[in-house]
């Protein structure tokens, strides 16, 4: 079977500007967190693009879009429209999540119609959830398959998951995935904020005793993902590995999970069986962990069902404790962070963990970073989780490079 080999990340997060940003913030104990919101305070759109191409791209494309040139700049694939793509352009798919779309851009033109004010005639490209994977396909001259994934706080991973199988079904010898979130508006706020979604002390507390509520934040991240035979041929440098992914449906309810993990359970179990991994092999996961009452107590139940005995003792942690929820970005940013953890053998910790739940004592929740169990061998394994509204459950099995 062929194998997806990822040779570029790149991220976008209240940590900073940069993958190694990203996990080297959050593996120090760092925090994004201020104000009660994870807001990438460090980015300037105009070190990354020029004033007409920011004027041309909602926040949520910007953010993407200097993911995506970090990310294609370490894969070797070289700068934007340098005419140097290692593949054929109808052979690269690009496929980008979102959970929301344009919302900044949204907000903005219907504030402007309601004063009476033109709306902007690039409003509807720029609000279109699939706008960010045609902007990154327009950036770098990518002419394969292409779409946007759009499924609430897993459409990052499914992005991912849909780029794995673009690559065994031969459709590509290269694909750009990703996420990508900019959704700091009034109307986000307040609508969270009324189904009593966020936490009302600003704090992101996964599996704490005490847990309220998510805190919202925005980020974007972008993987390249290559055949590990095209990828060895060109004599690229290998951080790590897709190897297998899986996708369910809770039919319980709107916005919540079933309390049992059920729904999610099954994501886990699909996706260690297409990776072809036991469950006594995971060695790290990288938990959904929202900080709400009900995703955690859910998310503990599925892993209880997919790792069984072997959960107690597997060391998970939440990335959302350091930079909040970027939401339909979540999936893709917290792959980057898992498949650097698996490079550097190390887990990093959850935040704010002094009290953990009792009630979820079955979970080996790390609050110090721990260092990752080295198996003769073989490469270490990983899970990354998202769910999303709506019940919709996703999870990528990732592999360390040898």
């Amino acid at each position: 079977m062929t194998r997806a080999a990822i040779t570029g990340v790149g991220a976008v997060t209240p940590l900073g500007v940069g993958a190694d940003a990203l996990y080297g913030g959050w593996t120090a104990g760092r925090s994004g967190i201020v104000d009660g919101e994870g807001a990438c305070r460090d980015f300037v759109v105009t070190d990354h693009l020029t004033k007409k191409e920011a004027r041309r791209a909602d926040r949520s494309s910007q953010l993407l879009l200097a993911a995506g040139d970090e990310a294609l700049l370490q894969a070797g694939w070289g700068a934007p429209r340098a005419g140097e793509l290692p593949y054929a352009p109808e052979r690269i798919a690009t496929i980008i999540g979102s959970g929301i779309g344009g919302f900044i851009t949204l907000t903005n033109n219907h504030e402007a119609l309601l004063q009476g004010k033109p709306v902007s005639p690039l409003a509807i490209p720029l609000l279109m959830a699939n706008g960010p994977t045609g902007q990154i396909a327009l950036r770098h001259g990518l002419l394969g398959p292409s779409w946007g994934t759009v499924s609430a706080c897993a459409a990052g991973a499914h992005a991912i998951g849909s780029g794995l199988r673009e690559l065994r079904a031969g459709t590509a010898d290269a694909v750009v995935v990703g996420g990508t979130e900019a959704a700091l508006v009034g109307l986000a706020r307040a609508g969270f904020s009324a189904m009593d979604a966020l936490s009302p002390t600003g704090q992101s507390r996964p599996f704490h005793r005490d847990r309220d509520g998510f805190v919202l934040a925005e980020g974007a991240a972008a993987l390249v993902l290559e055949t590990e035979e095209g990828a060895k041929a060109r004599g690229a440098t290998i951080l790590g590995y897709v190897e297998g992914v899986g996708s369910s449906q809770d039919a319980h309810h709107l916005t919540a999970p079933t309390p049992d993990g059920s729904g999610a359970s099954r994501a886990v179990v699909q996706a260690l069986a297409d990776a072809g991994v036991a469950a006594e092999d995971v060695d790290y996961v990288n938990a959904h962990g929202t900080g709400t009452p009900l995703n955690d107590r859910s998310e503990t139940g599925a892993m209880r069902i997919a790792l069984g005995d072997h959960l107690s003792s597997t060391p998970i942690s939440s990335l959302k404790s350091a930079i909040g929820h970027t939401l339909g970005a979540a999936g893709a940013i917290e792959a980057v962070a898992t498949i650097m953890a698996l490079h550097g053998r190390v887990a990093p910790p959850t935040l704010n963990l002094d009290v953990p739940d009792p009630e979820l004592d079955l979970l080996h929740v790390v609050g110090e970073p721990v260092a990752l169990r080295e198996t003769p061998g073989r490469a270490p394994h990983a899970l990354s989780t998202s769910f999303g509204f709506g019940g919709h459950n996703a999870c990528i099995v990732l592999g360390g490079a040898a």
